[in-house]
């Protein structure tokens, strides 16, 4: 429950944390002064003003930069040198615009970086794929735009990301194929279950013996839409892979590639403008537990292949265009309508139009007047098509024995002249 402005801790102090509070004002300068500080927190206050660039000077010994959910306005400063050695860093939920600073691109020890909610303007940072260490990125909910591709000649592959967040913002064009085939880390099956944080090895010596002690562990925690919710991970275990596009303007095909990325348990691709087949590799992703990939204008079938994937605890193909059999069996027997709604031409379970249903294929209903008026002709057509049925049989039988009277007639005379 601490209110007013941020206090100032000791010279010495290594650890900063006063999150969740009230605290308000701006961050003050001579937070810059603790030159030993490895992490700072003042993340869930009210702090307003923009972010400080003397934070640069703790660039040596920094390792934790949260500064979540404030008021903090202005771009993001170019504090980020050589010498960093931060691993987490989270701005989000906070009012910054402008473009993400090029020297993020020295963090080389970053592991997650989180900007969500602001007001950034820019395209995809691809330059952060050169960062060895980054496992984390999270960009959603703010106004990048463009198309995301590697360029040529650039090795920039992001080899250890993990959770990738592009989720409520304008991308564009194909979804990012090139890096489905490149994110090495989404394809390791040897990774050992552990929660993702840091922590501080301090080195004591005491005559000529070495003693390692591990103090300071934070975990690094962040927020994304899971199986339609929002979702808070108060912690992140390095066997946690997720793919959230959720919300932009991808158009396309979902691209083959999309099955190498096999440790895969979130995806979501839903409300973008994708096009095609949903692809039957997609049953490959065995880690699946929630794919998302509604509000598409996806067509064809669902795969069969789908009802392989043993985790599958969500699904949602609403609002697209698909058609033919629901597949039956394992967890396809759990989903509701909900999961499948706004596809007119699907059927089966859970769905109340059953496949082959005669129901499901009859022409829509026609009124017996109408049927009447467009099948059987009125009172005034059946006078003269009467009419001339009998016109037609008085002609016929008039025709017909003049034409037997003739042919005896002349029967007749060759019989006399024989």
């Amino acid at each position: 429950m601490l209110h007013g402005p941020i206090p100032v801790p000791p010279p010495a102090t290594k650890n900063f944390f006063v999150s969740n509070n009230k605290l308000t004002g701006e961050i003050p300068p001579s937070i810059c002064d603790l030159l030993s500080l490895w992490m700072l927190d003042l993340s869930f206050n009210n702090i307003t003003g923009s972010i400080p660039p003397c934070l640069v000077k703790l660039s040596i010994s920094l390792l934790v930069l949260n500064l979540r959910n404030n008021n903090l306005q202005g771009t993001i400063p170019n504090i980020f040198t050589n010498e960093s050695k931060l691993q987490m860093i989270s701005l989000s939920e906070n009012k910054l615009e402008g473009q993400v600073p090029r020297s993020l691109e020295n963090c080389e020890s970053l592991q997650i970086l989180d900007l969500g909610y602001n007001f950034i303007e820019d395209m995809f940072p691809f330059w952060l794929g050169a960062l060895s260490k980054l496992q984390v990125l999270i960009l959603r909910f703010n106004k990048f735009h463009g198309i995301i591709r590697i360029p040529s000649k650039i090795k920039v592959y992001f080899p250890k990301l993990r959770i990738m967040d592009l989720s409520y913002n304008s991308f564009s064009g194909d979804l990012p194929h090139q890096y489905f085939q490149e994110w090495s880390a989404m394809k390791d099956t040897q990774a050992i279950a552990s929660y993702m944080e840091t922590g501080i090895v301090v080195v004591t010596v005491y005559n000529q013996n070495k003693f390692y002690m591990k103090v300071g562990n934070y975990s690094f925690s962040i927020q994304m839409t899971n199986k339609g919710v929002k979702t808070e991970y108060e912690k992140i275990i390095n066997i946690f892979f997720a793919l959230d596009l959720l919300s932009n303007k991808f158009s396309g095909m979902i691209p083959e590639s999309i099955n190498a990325l096999s440790n895969l348990q979130l995806l979501n691709l839903s409300n973008n403008e994708l096009a095609g087949v949903i692809p039957p590799s997609m049953g490959n992703l065995i880690h699946l537990e929630s794919p998302d990939l509604s509000s598409n204008k996806l067509s064809g079938m669902i795969p069969q292949d789908f009802v392989q994937l043993n985790f599958l605890a969500f699904l949602n193909v609403s609002n697209n265009h698909l058609t033919g059999p629901i597949p039956q069996g394992r967890q396809f027997n759990t989903f509701s309508n909900s999961s499948y709604m706004g596809n007119q031409a699907l059927c089966g379970d859970p769905l109340s139009i059953k496949c082959g249903d005669s129901k499901a294929s009859k022409p829509p209903k026609v009124s017996f007047e109408e049927d009447t008026e467009s099948d059987f002709p009125n009172g005034i057509d059946w006078v003269v098509i009467l009419s001339g049925v009998l016109s037609g049989l008085v002609i016929g039988l008039v025709f017909g024995n003049h034409l037997t009277t003739t042919r005896y007639y002349k029967l007749f005379l060759e019989r006399i002249r024989k």
